[in-house]
């Protein structure tokens, strides 16, 4: 099982590969990846030499061109794709079908993977990506439960890699418009469901308040914790209460699942966050690292300092096992 990281900026990069990452995963500086923050991503010459300081120590470099072009923004698309190949990455993470043919066809020997953006979330669409694009991974949608994600080991056609830790959205990837009703623009194409041009804080007499574009959609107390603003994770007024009606502020955790899931097969446990701080990724990839390796050696990953440290740095100071984990079933 690869432990891959992530990283929006050289340090980041430098602390995963310190803390054993097997690979770490990039985007370019423009729209074609799902974390277009300012201040985060890589020029031509830090990609280069994020290459060479994950190479150096035997990681892998993936890039993610996970977005879905326009037609009038296509260009932009393939240049990102050229120039993921020409930097020698070791894969490219694409979702949407015209970026896939494109690289496909123009690069047929390049390691494709097909990003979570893609939603592929059955047996017949992995075959889809498998047989059109030759995809030889595909990192699943957070919607599975362990007991699909079983069955879907048994029959997939390509390598399977699942998250593992990192903030939730609303699970719905590659498909999720939400926000894109109040800034105008979807995640998919822009590349952030918050653009920073969009996202104010006001300091007011009831408390500090995010607005999107205008629109106030949470306000937190003196003490509260206050994450980045997106507009699933806001409290809103509903029937007279007052609370997080679409979905709450947590991160996924499946540090207890990491035996089951190593015995199942999944070839890669992600690590979300690009968007994150060196630090964070250093304790992070530090934690998961440790941890697959006892789970390889029949050890379980029970260790009391793990799962506070993945508590306090988790988003709004809580974990869930999210959909993997449906009793019902």
């Amino acid at each position: 099982m690869e432990l891959v990281c992530p990283a929006g900026n050289v340090p980041a990069l430098k602390a995963a590969v310190e803390a054993g990452a097997d690979a770490v995963y990039i985007g370019f500086k423009d729209a074609t990846n799902a974390r277009s923050f300012a201040g985060l991503n890589f020029s031509d010459g830090k990609a280069q030499r994020a290459l060479q300081l994950a190479h150096n120590k035997g990681t892998k470099l993936f890039v993610a061109i996970n977005t879905y072009p326009q037609a009038q923004t296509w260009q932009r698309w393939q240049k990102a794709a050229d120039q993921a190949v020409e930097l020698g990455a070791d894969a490219i993470i694409a979702a949407e079908i015209a970026v896939l043919d494109y690289i496909s066809n123009k690069y047929p020997q390049v390691n494709l993977h097909l990003s979570v953006q893609g939603s592929a979330t059955n047996r017949e669409a992995l075959a889809f990506y498998a047989n059109n694009f030759g995809i030889k991974r595909a990192v699943l949608p957070r919607v599975l439960s362990m007991a699909q994600l079983r069955h879907l080991i048994k029959t997939s056609p390509v390598e399977l890699e699942v998250f593992g830790y990192g903030s939730l959205c609303i699970m719905v990837e590659g498909r999720c418009y939400l926000s894109s009703y109040i800034t105008d623009q979807s995640p998919n194409t822009g590349g952030v469901c918050s653009p920073a041009k969009d996202v104010e804080w006001k300091t007011t007499d009831a408390g500090l308040e995010t607005h999107l574009n205008g629109v106030l959609i949470d306000r937190f107390a003196e003490q509260e914790k206050a994450g980045y603003p997106t507009l699933c994770k806001g409290r809103f007024q509903s029937n007279e209460h007052l609370y997080h009606a679409l979905e709450e502020p947590t991160s996924l955790n499946t540090l207890d699942l990491l035996p089951e899931l190593i015995t199942m097969g999944v070839c890669a446990i992600k690590i979300e966050g690009r968007q994150r701080s060196p630090a964070y990724i250093a304790e992070v990839a530090s934690i998961w690292r440790q941890a697959i390796d006892q789970a390889k050696q029949g050890i379980a990953p029970n260790n009391p300092a793990w799962r506070q440290s993945l508590a306090q740095l988790s988003e709004g100071h809580q974990t869930t096992l999210g959909a993997y984990h449906r009793p019902w079933q």
